[in-house]
Order: structure tokens, then C-alpha cells, then sequence
């Protein structure tokens, strides 16, 4: 592989993002990527993967690849079609894979195991459980380069040298593979056959280990900071200065005293607690396992209890059968207003009459022989006819300006409705269960039957309903026998609709949960194209988007044939009612031959009116399903009200002091699963810095997600400030607290949009916050500023420059309680140490909740909250709990290499 004289863009020519790119990867080589945030080391992957616009140079590649992207892509599948991804099943290197990736004890876990669904982007999964899978993919893939961004950043130091050692290392399963990766892990670079330092989009230096020390360049001052900041854990240093020692004695001298000096502060930070100043001096620091993300103790516990489903998460989309019930109807005309549906009938009524009178009076005229030698009365006749044209143009107008205004004001409800159940639904009674794919189709496909399809559907049915009544009256008037006949041609009319009705209904119902799928397929395949493109599964993909287009076709086209079949029919009967209608007129001996003219010429458009009037009514029940389908959107599970009126009595400082108090807590995920946390009690001081820790689904993250009430409780409380945070409406809560998550979220907009989307921060507050979060020499760079667009997702930002986005969101905000779960695990070293120095001095008045997989990053908290299958086993000083041997965080600790 390789890369000359390379200049690439994300499709912007005036916008470089790599330049100068001189690139070159042996077979069979590891090559390692390493820099700053930003500095362009996952555009290097993506220039190799032919994602990005190259603008000058030459790429080369030569063989099949694999890539694991810095951000996991997970399909809504089972853990082992992940990992197959479409490969046949080979027992003996499915289980290597399995076991050389760490995933072992996470499948043994699950409910049925590797046969778990996992569910939509993951959702059940932790961090570093996605991030495994998705190297697990590439490893069992057996392809002849591999590219990795960032694969370690999710796990810990331990899973993370498994993974090294059995994967990617020089004797791992990858050893005879063609490898890039992309990592912040200093100890795995010795084992690198070159290393490429980028900055600024460009490689500054190359080289092996040994030659950048050597070079005393800035790969070495990386190294020097990474030892003097105090980065590296007791077991780190070590291996670092066997490293030195191994590749160069002489390199060992010039870093000793970095390497004493981190040993001095790795060893104080394991026995005592540091000042108020540094309390919060590494809690972001680790690249870890967000093994609580979501949190496991939910992959844990939920999973466990459905066994009887196999594992399986997300529910399958029910499809209504037999008749649409009335209340639908009801919920349909409320929407559009009761005094609008009145009024639709009543003009509908008067237009018709209208058209009756004038078509009446015009009999009534042909029939007058006087006309012809009588002006006045002709005239007479003709304003008079005139007068009855005039009020069905009228009537006929605002007939339809009302019916439409109705249609339009029911759907604007009924979507304001349906977007805020959605927005308000239960994550874990909602979310969790339900596929993006089939929110998407009720918002456009559903929505897009009641804008554009029900309204004319409507407004025809009044329409031919009234002229069908209409010819009815005026064949009745002209041969009243025909009455006689109308009533077994209105059964079989009827007999013909209700049958085509029952078919045509649980069709379109059909049709509509098939195409769910559709949603859901194309919205995973664009968020995964670059891996998708990555394994030349292009074709695959394609197939399987046909098969469901397929399968909503194999629903949709009987549709089409029963329409068919329903119109030949109603042909035949329509033609009996010209039949009766022209006979009984003959027969009848009628002496009114404008009357019977008039019968005739109604019963001929009868035939057309009557199967529009059943192909009408047909529609409308068929269309009612999207209603129907939107109704049963507002009996999905809620979240508590956004707002109480006891809310406005609460101090408007509120928290003042951060106090958080948890007191007999007790939470679920969903009805009928177990309790995540057991009988939780403790009490949080004001302004106190608290580490939590556990084993994989302990219930860390079920605390965090208690306390935005994500998750409601089962029983027990939790207090801040005095208050019970459960007799609080959400909005007042969640605004007044904050989380910095793993997962960067960012939405489409300008970068001022995503940092204040509120407006209520002056420019100066903003760049603030961008300063202290170490964004504000990258956005003065960007030529629009603050007004700097952001792709959906922040896709046109680096993962570590969003989670600075986050961080300087959080700025802002400036809250009393702060929540973190490990927000830098994607940014460099030196970053990372400047934004703890951040957090410390922005946030040292503030109440920190931080979650901690790897024990150095609390060892500075006041208090530490040791948790195990959701209960509080240890509650103290990490002083005082590594001081007890008997304690499980000193055990943990032991288990780190920290004591």
C-alpha cells in the first residue's frame, strides 16, 4: 500500500484536509498512526479506503481490506451475524476470533449468547463490547490489509494489550496481514515496524521507535509529556523503560527523570488524595471500556430475564386486523374540528341542491311552451338558472376550501401529536424496542397519506355521495318504480364494496409494516458505507435492499389487482341501473319527456358516480390505517410531564448547593425485568468529587441515568438539594444538571447552534468555552467562525474534536451537578491533560459524578461508590478503602497494578 505526493479533501479543493501525503505500508508490516486531535490521522484511513476526494497524487492498494472505524458500526443482528458479516460459519476460527477479541465472558453473558440480538446501532452494547465486535468482523473477514482507527481507545489497559497480543501484535492472528493502525497507545509503538507522526493534515515525521526517540523530535516530546504529566500507570512506566532499554540503552538516561518523576506521582496518586485543586486530574483521562454505556448492567440484567425470546430485543411491528375501529374515525374528525366536518356535510348538502334545482328548472324550461313567443319569462328562467349556477360555483368552493382546511388542520395535529410522543417516549419502554426504520415510515410514508392522500379522498367521497343521493332522488321523481330495483343494486353495490374493502384494508396494512424494514435497512446502509464499501459488500447490500423492496411489492401489487377487480364489477352492476332506469321509463309511459330525459341522462353518469363512490370509500378505509397507525403512536410509553406547576415554586438557583442524596433507590429498565440497582443509599456533599466503580453491570451508568430520571425508580428516592428530583417536572431537572458522555452527540447546524442552541450566550461566553475546551484556535481557523456548519452527527468533525464540542458545551452550561463518563477517550494525550486542568479549575465548585473503569483516573476523587449487581458494597475515601486489604476496591486496585 502506499500513497505519493498525496492531497486529499472532504469535497472542497479550497479546504485541504491532508497534504503532502508520502506514504508507504509493506506487506505484511504494522505501521502506526499517531497525533494531536485533528491532526488528520483518521482521514489517512479513509484516503486509503477512497472515501475522501483526492485532488493530486497517486493511491495504491493491493488486496482485500478490512477496517474497523474509530466509531463501531453495528447492524440491527444477532452478535454472530455481526461478526460473520456474510461470511459462511467456521466453527474453529469463529470461536479464535471470539477469544483473541476479548468477547468471551461478554457472549456468555447474553441471554442466548452469540445468537443475542443486538439491537439498533448497538443500543444494548457497551462502548468497548461494540468496538470488539466490530474488530472481531474484520479478524474473522480474513482480509489482506487491515485498517484500524483506533480500535484500543474503547477498552482498557488490559483488554486493550490482549487484543494487541492475540490480534494485532507481531504474534497476534493479524501478524502475517498488512496492518494501519491508528492509536494513542504509546507502549504498543515499540512493536510497530513504522510509525507516522501527523500534524496539521500532513506526516511531520517517520520512522520506527528507536529512530523518532532518536530524532528528539516531536514524536519524543510526545513521549516526555505522556511520562511528566503523570499519563502513564505504574505497570505503563515499566514497560516503557524496558521499551528504551530494549531498543536503545543510551535512550534510557535523557528520560529518566521523566520516568522517576511519573513513578513518584503514579505511587502518591495510589495512597493518598490529592488537594482540592487536582481532584478532578485524570477522571477523563483513559481510553477505556464504556462497559456501563447504556449500560451493561441493562445488557445484563434485561437480557437475562428474556430468555424465553432468545435474546431477541426489538419488537416486531404488529399489524391491525379486521375493520378499522370507529374510534379511529372519531380521533380523525376531531382532529380536523367538529364544526368544519358539520359544515363540509351541510355545504356538500346545499351544492347538491343546488345542482338538483337547476338541473329541475331546466327541465321545468323545456317543458314551457310559452318561452318561445314570452321574453320576460325566458328571462325569468334564465336568471333564475343563472342564479342556481352561480350558488353551486359558491357552495361548491367553499365546500372544498373548508374539507381541505379541516384535512390540513387534522394532519398538523395529528403530527404535532405524533412528534411529541416520539420526543417525549420512554427510552427504555420505547427506544430501545423500536427501530428507527419504522418511526421514519410513520413520519413520511404514514404522514404523507394523511397530507396529500385522505384530504381528495374526502373531499371525493363527499362529493359522490351527494351525487349519488342526487340520482337517486331525480330517477325516483321521474319513475318512482325504479325505487323497487334501487334497493337490491344498492345491496350488491355494498356486498361488492365490503368485500373489496376487507382485502384492500389488510393489504395496505401489510404494505405498510413491510416497508418498515426498508426504512430501517437504508438507514443503517448509509450510516455504514464506509465500512460496507470497506468489505465490497456493495452488491450483498443491495440484494438484501431489493429483497425487502420485494417483499412490500409482493403487498403492494394485489392492491392494484383488487382495485381491478372491484371496477369490473361495479361496470357490470351500474349498467343494470341504466337498464331499469331506461325501461321503466318506457314502460312507464311517461307524458314528461324533459323529466325522463333527465332520469336518463342522471342514471348514465350513475355507473361512474357509483364505483367512484365505492373506490372512495374503499380508500378512505384504506387510508384510514395511517391514521390508525399514528394513533397508536400516542398509546406508546411516556416519560413523566416536561413541566409541573410546582415547578415554578422551586428555588430558581436550584441546585444552589449540589447536594445529591440517593435513599433506599431501587430502578428497572422495563416492566417485568430485575431490579439494576438494589436498595441504593448514600449522601454526596455539596461541591464533593465521587468516583463510581463496579465490575461489568454493576449499575454505574444506571445511577447516572436514574438521576436524569432516563430511568424511573422502582422504589426509594433521590434528593438534590433537599428536593425529591421525582415530584420535579423533567424539563427544570435536566436543564439544571449536565453530562459530558462518551459518545459525542452533535446535531446538523452551525457550530454557535450546537454549542448555545438556546441563543442565550454572548460570542465573547462562546469563545470562552471553546478556549477552555482547546476548540478555539480550530474554530478561528474555520472561515465562517461560530457559523461553521455541522454535518448530521458532526460527521465533517473528528471524534476528538466533537467530545471537545460536548466539553465546551458543558461550559456554558455551568451547572451544579456534573456527570462524566469518560469524554476524552478520543482525544491525544496533551489535550486531554489541558482539559483536565479545565475541569478542574471550571468545575471545582461543582458536584462531580464521574464513572471509572481504570482505578487511577478516581484515585484523586473524595469519595468513591464501589457498586456489585446494583447494590453499594463500599462507600469512602479512596484513602481509607485502600488502606483496608479486606476492601473489593483495594482488590480492584490490586488487580490494576496500583498497590
Amino acid at each position: 500500500m502506499s500513497i505519493e505526493n498525496g492531497h486529499f479533501s472532504w469535497g472542497d479543493e479550497d479546504e485541504m484536509t491532508l497534504k503532502n501525503i508520502n506514504m508507504e505500508v509493506r506487506k505484511h508490516n504494522l505501521v502506526a498512526i499517531v497525533g494531536t486531535v485533528g491532526s488528520g490521522k483518521s482521514s489517512v484511513i479513509q484516503a486509503f479506503l477512497g472515501e475522501m476526494e483526492k485532488i493530486s497524487g497517486t493511491v495504491n492498494t493491493v488486496g482485500k481490506m478490512a477496517y474497523v472505524p474509530q466509531q463501531a458500526w453495528i447492524q440491527n443482528a444477532t452478535v454472530r451475524d455481526n461478526i460473520l458479516f456474510g461470511k459462511s460459519y467456521d466453527r474453529k476460527r469463529y470461536n479464535q476470533v471470539i477469544d483473541a477479541c476479548a468477547l468471551r465472558t461478554d457472549i456468555e453473558i447474553l441471554s442466548a449468547g452469540d445468537r443475542t440480538e443486538i439491537g439498533e446501532k448497538g443500543i444494548n452494547l457497551s462502548g468497548g463490547q461494540k468496538q470488539r465486535i466490530s474488530l472481531a468482523r474484520a479478524v474473522y473477514s480474513n482480509a489482506d490489509i487491515y485498517l484500524l482507527d483506533d480500535p484500543l481507545s474503547a477498552v482498557d489497559a488490559h483488554v486493550g494489550k490482549h487484543i494487541f497480543e492475540e490480534v494485532i501484535g507481531p504474534k497476534g492472528m493479524l501478524a502475517k496481514k498488512t496492518r494501519i493502525l491508528v492509536t494513542h497507545g504509546i507502549t504498543f509503538l515499540p512493536q510497530a515496524d513504522n510509525i507516522y507522526v501527523m500534524k496539521l493534515g500532513e506526516i511531520s515525521e517517520s520512522g520506527t521507535y528507536s529512530e523518532l526517540l532518536r530524532n528528539r523530535g516531536a514524536f519524543a516530546d510526545f513521549l516526555m509529556q505522556h511520562l511528566q504529566e503523570g499519563e502513564a500507570e505504574e505497570e505503563e512506566i515499566d514497560q516503557i523503560k524496558r521499551q528504551l532499554s530494549q531498543t536503545d540503552p543510551a535512550l534510557v538516561a535523557p528520560f529518566e527523570k521523566a520516568i522517576l518523576l511519573a513513578r513518584t506521582e503514579s505511587l502518591s496518586d495510589s495512597i493518598s488524595v490529592t488537594s482540592a485543586d487536582s481532584l478532578m486530574g485524570g477522571s477523563l483521562r483513559r481510553r477505556k471500556m464504556r462497559q456501563n454505556s447504556y449500560d451493561s448492567a441493562a445488557s445484563a440484567a434485561s437480557l437475562k430475564k428474556k430468555q424465553e425470546n432468545e435474546g431477541k430485543l426489538i419488537e416486531t411491528e404488529k399489524s391491525q386486523t379486521g375493520g378499522v375501529d370507529f374510534s379511529v374515525y372519531k380521533h380523525y374528525i376531531k382532529s380536523v374540528g367538529i364544526f368544519l366536518s358539520v359544515a363540509t356535510l351541510v355545504l356538500n348538502f346545499v351544492f347538491q341542491a343546488f345542482q338538483i334545482g337547476s338541473n329541475l328548472w331546466l327541465t321545468q324550461w323545456s317543458n314551457d311552451k310559452e318561452v318561445e313567443h314570452d321574453t320576460g319569462k325566458r328571462n325569468m328562467y334564465l336568471g333564475v338558472y343563472g342564479a342556481f349556477g352561480f350558488g353551486q360555483g359558491v357552495f361548491s368552493y367553499i365546500a372544498v376550501v373548508i374539507i381541505y382546511c379541516g384535512c390540513l388542520r387534522a394532519a398538523k395535529i395529528l403530527h404535532n401529536k405524533f412528534l411529541n410522543q416520539v420526543i417525549h417516549g420512554s427510552v427504555c419502554r420505547f427506544f430501545d424496542v423500536t427501530p428507527l426504520g419504522r418511526i421514519l415510515n410513520s413520519f413520511s410514508a404514514d404522514m404523507d397519506v394523511i397530507d396529500e392522500e385522505l384530504p381528495g379522498t374526502l373531499d371525493s367521497f363527499m362529493s359522490f355521495i351527494f351525487m349519488v343521493l342526487a340520482t337517486i332522488v331525480v330517477i325516483s321523481i321521474s319513475t318512482p318504480i325504479f325505487l323497487a330495483v334501487i334497493v337490491p343494486i344498492a345491496f350488491v353495490y355494498y356486498f361488492a364494496q365490503r368485500f373489496y374493502v376487507a382485502t384492500s384494508r389488510q393489504l395496505m396494512r401489510l404494505e405498510s409494516v413491510s416497508r418498515s424494514p426498508i426504512y430501517s435497512h437504508f438507514g443503517e446502509t448509509v450510516t455504514g458505507v464506509s465500512t460496507i464499501r470497506a468489505y465490497a459488500v456493495e452488491e450483498r447490500f443491495i440484494e438484501e435492499s431489493d429483497e425487502k423492496v420485494d417483499k412490500n411489492q409482493v403487498c403492494k401489487y394485489p392492491s392494484l389487482i383488487a382495485n381491478r377487480w372491484l371496477a369490473v364489477r361495479l361496470e357490470m352492476v351500474g349498467n343494470l341501473i341504466i337498464l331499469f332506469a331506461s325501461l321503466f321509463a318506457v314502460l312507464g309511459g311517461q307524458t314528461n319527456p324533459g323529466l325522463v330525459g333527465l332520469s336518463v341522462s342522471y342514471a348514465l353518469q350513475v355507473t361512474q358516480t357509483l364505483n367512484w363512490l365505492v373506490r372512495m370509500s374503499s380508500d378512505i378505509e384504506t387510508n384510514i390505517v395511517s391514521v390508525e397507525r399514528i394513533k397508536e403512536y400516542g398509546e406508546t410509553k411516556q416519560e413523566a410531564p416536561w413541566v409541573l406547576e410546582s415547578d415554578k415554586q422551586r428555588p430558581k438557583n436550584w441546585p444552589e448547593g449540589g447536594r445529591v442524596e440517593f435513599k433506599d433507590f431501587q430502578v428497572r429498565y422495563r416492566e417485568g425485568l430485575d431490579l439494576v440497582l438494589r436498595g441504593v443509599t448514600f449522601n454526596i456533599s455539596g461541591g464533593e468529587k465521587v468516583g463510581i466503580v463496579g465490575r461489568t453491570g454493576a449499575g454505574k451508568s444506571s445511577l447516572t441515568l436514574a438521576l436524569f430520571r432516563i430511568i424511573e425508580s422502582a422504589g426509594g428516592k433521590i434528593m438534590i438539594d433537599g428536593i425529591d428530583i421525582a415530584t420535579m417536572g423533567l424539563h427544570m431537572l435536566r436543564s439544571r444538571l449536565t453530562i459530558i458522555p462518551q459518545d459525542p452527540v452533535l446535531f446538523s447546524g452551525s457550530l454557535r447552534s450546537n454549542l448555545d442552541p438556546f441563543e442565550i450566550k454572548t460570542d465573547d461566553e462562546i469563545w470562552k468555552a471553546l478556549e477552555l475546551s482547546h476548540l478555539k484556535t480550530f474554530a478561528k481557523s474555520l472561515a465562517a467562525g461560530l457559523n461553521h456548519e455541522i454535518s448530521e452527527g458532526g460527521e465533517n468533525l473528528s471524534v476528538g474534536q466533537r467530545q471537545l464540542v460536548c466539553l465546551a458545551r458543558a461550559l456554558l452550561r455551568k451547572t451544579k451537578v456534573l456527570v462524566l463518563d469518560e469524554a476524552t477517550a478520543a482525544v491525544d494525550l496533551e489535550t486531554d491533560d489541558l482539559i483536565q486542568k479545565t475541569i478542574r479549575s471550571e468545575f471545582k465548585e461543582c458536584t462531580v459524578l464521574t464513572i471509572a473503569h481504570r482505578l487511577n483516573t478516581i484515585l484523586d476523587s473524595d469519595k468513591v461508590i464501589v457498586l456489585d449487581k446494583g447494590q453499594i458494597t463500599e462507600f469512602a475515601s479512596p484513602n481509607e478503602l485502600l488502606s483496608n486489604p479486606n476492601s473489593a476496591f483495594y482488590s480492584m486496585a490490586k488487580d490494576a497494578n496500583l498497590v
